[in-house]
């Protein structure tokens, strides 16, 4: 079996990015993507594509990057390496923020690493924070991500799920980001598994999301809510934003390596909220909320 390169690894996901605006432009029934083309100034470029005030999607970004250069004494220090290196790097990104509070904000990330040493590596994952937690949404997300998993690997649902558990973790407010999902990185071929069924596991993680959002968008988008919801909303985004800032590697890795400040955080919110020593009201659906914002809950079986 033919090995991918980093070129068709770039040029497929230019088109999930293309596919998956599609997808979500016609989910939405109202909204469109601007797109921006940008270049780094140490090597590469991107497409960014935002919209703003569609119909389900407030705001919502899906970014395509092919970066490459010389690897920064941060990056370096990252990866846990001592020698120099160029690097090339390439993914889709997306984080998707709802108008209405039932619908749930999505992330996914999948990304290709390579280094001038030869050695490469496959990241990525999809997680999903909802507004207010219902059990049974948890349970639909998690068994699409264990399907995909499972067709592949059995072992890698179990592994990524804990992951996910694990980075998706907010340790200043001890509490996770949301219900969590998949998350992997450094998949390098190993024993039987080639370069080529990694891409395709790759493949298969980000043509999920536009079946699985969908399918959010089209069930709660009309779903009644007040004042109180939106009041909520604003805090949960909140949260997200401190995720992000202080906490994602792929954030602060976007940073360091120059990369276009618009496009790194395209994933914040329109708007967001911060109360001091916020405390919901108990058995409140907000305290509710809070009570499955924990690691290791079993929403499948596994």
């Amino acid at each position: 079996m033919q090995q991918p390169d980093k070129q068709q690894i770039t040029t497929y996901l230019q088109g999930l990015q293309d596919q998956i605006c599609r997808a979500l432009e016609v989910a939405d029934g109202r909204g469109t993507f601007r797109e921006d083309h940008w270049q780094r100034p140490g090597g590469g470029g991107g497409r960014s594509r935002v919209m703003a005030d569609g119909a389900v999607i407030e705001k919502g970004g899906v970014g395509f990057s092919a970066v490459e250069g010389e690897a920064s004494a941060a990056t370096l220090r990252q990866l846990n390496l001592t020698e120099p290196a160029d690097f090339y790097a390439t993914g889709v990104s997306i984080v998707i923020h709802p108008r209405n509070p039932r619908v749930p904000i999505i992330h996914m990330n999948v990304r290709y690493f390579e280094l001038s040493t030869g050695t490469y590596w496959f990241g990525g994952g999809i997680d999903l924070t909802p507004h207010y937690v219902v059990p049974e949404d948890a349970r639909w997300f998690h068994q699409q991500l264990k399907n995909v998993c499972d067709q592949h690997d059995p072992a890698y649902y179990p592994r990524f799920k804990t992951w996910a558990d694990e980075y998706f973790y907010i340790p200043h407010r001890q509490e996770t980001r949301g219900i969590g999902g998949i998350f992997f990185d450094y998949l390098k071929e190993s024993g039987s598994v080639s370069k080529a069924d990694l891409f395709a596991f790759h493949q298969a993680v980000g043509e999920s999301f536009a079946p699985i959002y969908t399918h959010f968008m089209q069930q709660n988008r009309d779903l009644p809510y007040s004042p109180r919801e939106q009041h909520w909303q604003g805090l949960r985004r909140g949260r997200y934003v401190e995720f992000n800032l202080a906490w994602d590697r792929g954030t602060k890795f976007g940073l360091e390596t120059n990369g276009r400040t618009e496009s790194i955080l395209m994933s914040m919110p329109p708007q967001a909220n911060w109360i001091y020593d916020y405390h919901p009201e108990p058995n409140s659906p907000e305290a509710d909320t809070l009570t499955w914002l924990q690691k290791g809950i079993q929403w499948v079986d596994m």
